[in-house]
């Protein structure tokens, strides 16, 4: 089975068992009443809308390019993981507010041993799943499965928590416990949601890779010799599952252009090695050594020229 193929297999079981656990967490709240069960019903049912989006998201960052996307559709991805994490801050605010309510109304909770183990067996098999997905994620580079992962995996978190309180209650006979625990919780997967979010704008905004950066210096550093005097122009950027980068190679002054080009594809080869990514693509601009400096000149005046006029 392909990457694309496990991917997509992935996220539609993710989908399927999340439908099924959210499910299982409604039917808790209806049993026992609970404002943090409720909390994390919630989140399951937020979780459910991001695991479409990110599956949505899969199949169109797998499309090959076409003529409107010629550096195809893979970004999508950012859009993916940045939309499940403003769906968790969404979720948490309501998880906040139904909370303060209960607290003004006063709460009360129902059936708390069958509701616990109703939540137990929820969060057993976010358990299984999460790490299943975070793992194929990272085997797979793919950020909208690792992303849908730590979502899942904050539902174990989130249960935990719920799993704690409904004990207490039980033990203690304190009810507000139960809408204080939802607060608590709402608290922690905002964090979540914020790092999703911070995530998905880097992303977009091409924010430089300090350690892809490094790899890159790196292998061109080594490469300096008697053909290769230098380089310049350097960038880099991902677009969800795949790296782009491109630089100007200098060369000395009189050296063949077949022998040029032969040796920037090796050099090419070697920084797609460095990276150690599926999918790297790499472009080298050839230059003879002294003329950058005129001809970049050259093409930054007339530049500016043509946005003056």
């Amino acid at each position: 089975m392909s990457g694309n193929n496990r991917s997509k297999r992935a996220i539609h079981i993710s989908l399927v068992v999340s439908v099924v656990v959210f499910g299982i967490k409604f039917t808790a709240f209806v049993i026992t009443g609970a404002n943090s069960v409720l909390s994390d019903a919630a989140e399951s049912f937020v979780h459910v809308f991001a695991v479409g989006f990110s599956a949505f998201g899969i199949h169109l960052s797998q499309k090959p390019p076409d003529e409107d996307h010629r550096y195809g559709h893979d970004r999508i991805s950012f859009f993916s993981v940045g939309a499940e994490g403003m769906l968790i801050l969404i979720a948490a605010l309501t998880i906040c507010y139904q909370s303060v309510k209960s607290l003004i109304t006063g709460v009360e909770v129902f059936h708390i041993q069958t509701g616990a183990g109703i939540i137990f067996l929820s969060a057993l098999i976010n358990l299984v799943l999460g790490i299943w997905l975070v793992r194929t994620g990272k085997k797979e580079n793919n950020m909208i499965l690792i992303g849908n992962g730590k979502h899942t995996l904050t539902d174990v978190y989130t249960s935990a928590g719920v799993l704690i309180t409904l004990f207490l209650i039980s033990t203690t006979g304190l009810m507000f416990l139960d809408a204080v625990v939802a607060m608590a919780i709402a608290a922690y997967i905002s964090i979540e949601g914020y790092k999703l979010v911070g995530y998905a704008i880097k992303g977009l905004m091409d924010k430089t890779d300090e350690d892809t950066d490094r790899k890159i210096r790196n292998v061109l550093a080594a490469e300096s010799g008697r053909d290769i005097t230098g380089w310049h122009d350097l960038r880099h950027r991902s677009t969800g599952n795949t790296y782009w980068v491109d630089f100007h190679l200098l060369f000395r002054k009189g050296i063949d252009l077949e022998d040029a080009h032969r040796q920037a594809t090796i050099l090419e080869r070697k920084v797609m090695d460095a990276l150690d990514e599926e999918n790297v693509i790499v472009t080298i601009h050839l230059e003879p050594e002294g003329a950058d400096v005129a001809h970049h000149k050259k093409l930054r005046d007339n530049y500016s020229d043509n946005r003056d006029s």
